[in-house]
């Protein structure tokens, strides 16, 4: 399904932006021509969704609204939604090089809502015909936002109104009535985001450039989707998850992850074909050119932890749904563009699974970097039907994990086997040695092309605070750095045709 090619992972809240965090504007479309300027197919991105707890696109509000934050202010003065002191009210730019998600929650919607009040009456009819076509989701969500709101934020397990938490259908057309100001403004800024994410993804499809985006196995516990399908998930009375999900002590931590998302019930899913699966694909279909699985081990066993625990020691391997959910996707939409994340702990039963299915897997080069030991993650060894990375949002970065984290034997091992001298960075040689590797696809992040260290770092998995904030620099995306990504991708035999 994939030709050779390569690219860059870089999620939207790390571009460059004066207002605290990337968005979709005018630094989002000078990324898509750095991409095509360094010869580069793909633009990887996280998941899109609107962040709640901990600020993780792995934990949204919704499978599928968008992250208002993305929302490009510049563009909304164009449309005359801002003036000038509106934009001096959302600059919150602490620093260029990270996100000050506290900032931004504290200013960024209510320049949103001054937008929304300004809005023409053409510009509402558009809104209201978006509404239409994404009737299947955008009402519970607006309406799950808007009652968060009434309830002070609290979770859902916690509103204070039994009925409504339960969708009373008495409750909803009384909520309905009583915060359709709130519901509109909630369904304006979906309108607003999805406009302006088609326009940039379009544009980047004109460059040549695709974009991979990413579905997360689980849901929020504190999400509409836990409210609007309380079935599909192992839940309490009170709406609180029974069990939640994780993985094992593993590479990442001692006493494994836990990440609090309410597991699926299968046999439930199951018995509709599928449908909200089916659903979520097509979805993210209609968003991407192609979609990475996250956690692509979880349907064939899924890590389950009793609700109340506080490490993930103690949970247990639960039967996923295995090749049946895939099958059913297969019938309804086709064979489509998919990457599995098959990350983690991977045992012959997994892999079986990953083969079945005829999904690429991952591989990531920092994992494969041991002296005297081969294994399924040093370049030489990635298969061709696979996606093989320098580094992830997950990872340390190649500098981080060679120069910081290797013992002396390995780290020797690294620069001799990246081949890397005082003549290019250490990121570049990665890079190189990723390029021209047997994988169908290759991919770096944008801290490895920029040979960044620690202070780079995405995500470190089972910490909270500080985590998805970084940023690159304005000035870090440049000619330079776009001639070696070319370079590069000529040496490997990478390089975009339409490029």
């Amino acid at each position: 399904m994939f030709q050779r090619s390569s690219g860059v992972v870089l999620h939207i809240s790390s571009l460059p932006s004066p207002y605290g965090i990337g968005t979709m504007g005018e630094d989002a479309y000078k990324f898509v021509d750095f991409l095509r300027d360094g010869g580069q197919t793909y633009w990887q991105v996280l998941p899109l969704g609107q962040t709640g707890f901990g600020d993780s696109p792995y934990q949204c509000f919704s499978a599928a609204a968008g992250n208002p934050y993305f929302i490009d202010l510049d563009t909304l003065a164009e449309m005359g939604l801002l003036d000038e002191q509106d934009l001096r009210d959302a600059d919150v730019e602490t620093s260029p090089d990270a996100v000050d998600f506290a900032a931004l929650a504290e200013t960024r919607f209510v320049v949103l809502r001054r937008a929304f009040e300004r809005a023409t009456p053409e510009l509402l009819g558009k809104m209201a015909a978006f509404r239409w076509d994404n009737r299947d989701w955008v009402e519970d969500y607006a309406m799950f936002m808007s009652l968060k709101n009434y309830f002070d934020h609290k979770a859902l397990w916690d509103w204070d109104d039994e009925a409504i938490k339960h969708r009373d259908p008495e409750a909803m057309r009384k909520y309905a009535f009583e915060l359709k100001h709130e519901i509109d403004f909630y369904v304006f800024m979906q309108y607003l985001f999805f406009d302006q994410w088609m326009k940039l993804r379009a544009y980047a499809n004109e460059k040549g450039i695709q974009i991979i985006g990413d579905i997360p196995i689980y849901v929020s516990p504190d999400s509409c989707d836990v409210w609007a399908h309380p079935e599909m998930f192992k839940l309490s009375d009170s709406l609180k998850p029974n069990g939640v999900a994780g993985v094992p002590p593993d590479y990442y931590s001692a006493t494994g992850q836990l990440w609090g998302n309410p597991t699926y019930n299968w046999k439930v899913i199951e018995k509709d074909g599928f449908k909200w699966w089916i659903w979520r694909v097509r979805r993210n279909l209609a968003l991407f050119d192609v979609t990475r699985i996250d956690h692509f081990r979880g349907f064939q066993a899924y890590w389950e932890v009793p609700d109340g625990e506080d490490t993930a020691i103690n949970g247990k391997w639960v039967k996923g749904p295995r090749m049946k959910l895939f099958k059913a996707i297969r019938n309804a939409l086709g064979d489509v563009p998919i990457i599995a994340e098959d990350l983690g702990d991977i045992d012959d039963d997994v892999r079986k699974f990953l083969k079945k299915s005829g999904y690429p897997g991952m591989r990531v080069m920092i994992f494969g970097m041991r002296a005297n030991e081969t294994n399924d993650h040093i370049p030489f060894n990635w298969p061709k039907n696979c996606v093989g990375y320098t580094s992830t949002h997950d990872s340390e970065t190649i500098c981080e994990q060679i120069q910081d984290k290797c013992t002396e034997a390995d780290r020797k091992f690294a620069y001799e086997y990246l081949r890397t001298s005082d003549r290019e960075p250490l990121g570049w040689s990665a890079i190189r040695t990723a390029f021209e590797s047997p994988a169908d696809i290759a991919m770096t992040t944008m801290q490895d092309v920029l040979s960044l260290g620690a202070d780079a770092r995405m995500n470190t998995p089972s910490t909270l605070g500080g985590n998805w904030s970084w940023r690159v620099r304005r000035e870090a995306i440049n000619p330079d750095v776009s001639g070696f990504l070319r370079r590069a991708a000529f040496g490997g035999k990478r390089l975009n045709p339409r490029t």
